[in-house]
């Protein structure tokens, strides 16, 4: 693992879906891990100010958030097709702050671990949580949902604010790169740009996200599609737009 002896780990964050190879050798040596991705901490956001621009993604805002106030061994952070060029960014400037080791990770994996949580039948925060915990483990757990017929579909990133989800029916399926996500390959581009054009769906990234770009061309091309980016909370508003997305498209009858 380069030049770095895990085993003299205890805590370690990660940043994005480092490579299984990484992830497996942290649970054999039964290290802790943190997804520095999620929200974990309840200090202000604005004190990254001072190290990012406002107007920045704000998983990678949080990132760096959770960096400066866990007590972490070291970072393993993706920086490869899987994540974004900010990711490098944010990586150089942890390396910068931090008196820990900032270990940079290429996940390229395409040894697929399949996605049935995406596909079944059960409430969508539910299922990001599920999917987003199995990126600390290298083993798959047996999904405990049954499958279901789509009425209607999620595509995009997990949000920061989950509060977004809470409008989609349990028939939701999940595309994009949480999908990705659940089969361990985040850099498939294949799969990432899948969607049904048969299922109302919402095309969702963080404001700011280069993701955008993917999100609005599939969107545009989808017969039943909204095209949604939230910056760091979810507004009342988003919250309509996708109630009202839904509900007009047939997707909670």
């Amino acid at each position: 693992m380069g030049d770095y002896d895990i085993s003299r780990f205890t805590t370690v964050g990660i940043v994005g879906v480092p490579p299984l190879a990484v992830i497996r050798a942290l649970n054999e040596a039964k290290v802790i891990i943190h997804d520095l991705d999620a929200r974990l901490v309840t200090a202000s956001i604005d004190g990254v100010s001072p190290l990012l621009p406002k107007v920045y993604c704000a998983i990678l805002r949080t990132v760096v958030l959770n960096a400066l106030h866990l007590k972490l061994d070291a970072i393993f952070i993706d920086v490869g097709p899987g994540k974004c060029d900010c990711a490098l960014h944010v990586s150089t400037i942890l390396k910068e702050i931090l008196s820990i080791p900032v270990i940079r990770t290429r996940n390229v994996d395409v040894a697929g671990c399949g996605t049935p949580i995406s596909k079944a039948r059960q409430d969508l925060t539910e299922k990001l949580l599920a999917i987003t915990e199995g990126v600390k483990y290298a083993t798959v757990t047996p999904c405990q949902f049954k499958s279901c017929k789509p009425k209607a579909g999620f595509w995009g990133v997990p949000p920061r604010d989950f509060s977004l989800l809470e409008p989609f029916p349990v028939t939701t399926h999940i595309y994009g790169w949480t999908r990705c996500m659940e089969n361990k390959t985040p850099a498939d581009e294949v799969l990432e740009a899948y969607c049904n054009p048969k299922v109302p769906t919402v095309f969702f990234a963080q404001s700011f996200c280069a993701k955008t770009a993917l999100a609005k061309f599939l969107a545009d091309r989808h017969p039943q599609a909204l095209y949604l980016d939230v910056d760091f909370t979810t507004s009342s508003s988003a919250k309509a737009k996708v109630q009202a997305f839904l509900e007009l498209s047939g997707a909670l009858s």
